[in-house]
């Protein structure tokens, strides 16, 4: 796999959009930085390669998508607000390109999907890019991982009715969560930010993500 990219997936095509993510707001220079050099064209299907640099999320097979990149770098850029990242969870791996922008923000990153096709084709993309401060695991990550908590930063890439207590349960104190919730009517972009007992919700922005959903899939 050429990680560099041509044509449709060269550095010229990133940069379109790097200037588009500009434009719409994102400002965190390191976000910016990790998103021109993550090749994001080794996560989508080849025959999907010329919508890898658009700025708009690309079917990724078993109902699930790879998620737009401003929404990525927003998650991103939000859950960086407070400052350096040590242990990062992220709910929902998918093909592992959200994974590969917070990865290297951030000094641990501990990633759950329940699909396990997707989980090992994660693992596949991610070990091209040399990350070796990911762990990923097969599992229901609508319960948080509780066993490395707390976490500095939760990132949530599919969208619940409600947000879960075991998420809110496993932040640090200052530590920060950035979840869509809401049904097919309409979701939310909250970031969560706990005070010791406290919970802050901020809205971010209105978005449409695949549903929170309960258990493993293993094939």
């Amino acid at each position: 796999m050429n990680l560099d990219g041509i044509g449709v997936t060269s550095r010229r095509t990133r940069e379109r959009l790097i200037a588009k993510l500009k434009d719409k707001g994102i400002r965190n220079a390191g976000v910016l930085d990790v998103m021109r050099s993550t090749p994001r064209h080794i996560f989508v299907d080849p025959a999907f390669s010329h919508l890898s640099y658009e700025d708009i999320p690309v079917n990724i097979g078993y109902k699930q998508t790879v998620s737009q990149p401003y929404v990525v770098a927003r998650m991103t850029e939000a859950v960086l607000e407070a400052g350096p990242l040590n242990r990062v969870l992220e709910v929902g791996t998918g093909c592992g390109y959200q994974t590969a922008v917070i990865a290297p923000l951030a000094q641990e990153v501990y990633s759950i999907e329940r699909i396990k096709p997707l989980h090992d084709k994660a693992l596949v993309n991610l070990e091209q890019l040399g990350l070796t401060n990911v762990h990923l695991l097969h599992g229901d990550g609508s319960l948080g991982y509780a066993e490395k908590s707390p976490f500095d930063a939760i990132v949530v890439t599919a969208a619940p009715l409600g947000v879960p207590n075991e998420l809110l349960a496993q932040l640090a104190h200052n530590g920060r969560l950035v979840i869509p919730v809401g049904g097919p009517a309409g979701q939310e972009l909250r970031l969560i930010t706990r005070h010791q007992e406290q919970f802050v919700s901020r809205l971010l922005d209105h978005v449409r993500f695949v549903p929170l959903l309960k258990g493993q899939v293993t094939n």
